[in-house]
């Protein structure tokens, strides 16, 4: 993923909880704070392998607290709920960016096999 598309314009949206995230090859994305949170590269969330991966439950109604730069390939999110470990290099937020569709239908599908109903909180 060396030559991934680098963000021109990153927005967060406090509000609705939407990151956007306009890329310099035209690509432009809306990601909520509970999908980055749940798919936080941090090792917390990840494990050290796909098979130590943690299903993060609950996280409905998270917001962004802050989002910092780090150097000139990434950004460090941290959440309402004090997350802060994991982060999101340009690479990395293309992917999500990418395949959303995806990796959200995958996310509720674990939550429904473990049982668990996501609650959305109405504004």
């Amino acid at each position: 993923m060396a030559n991934s598309p680098t963000p021109i314009e990153i927005k967060l949206h406090q509000d609705s909880n939407l990151l956007e995230i306009f890329f310099d090859n035209q690509t432009e994305c809306m990601l909520s704070a509970e999908f980055l949170r749940v798919h936080s590269p941090s090792a917390e969330v990840q494990g050290h392998s796909p098979s130590q991966a943690v299903l993060q439950i609950g996280k409905e109604g998270i917001g962004v607290e802050n989002i910092e730069p780090v150097g000139n390939y990434a950004i460090k999110i941290t959440f309402t709920d004090a997350h802060d470990t994991g982060i999101y290099s340009w690479s990395y937020l293309y992917y999500l960016a990418e395949n959303y569709e995806q990796l959200w239908i995958e996310y509720i599908g674990k939550l429904d096999a473990a049982g668990h109903k996501r609650i959305v909180h109405e504004s």
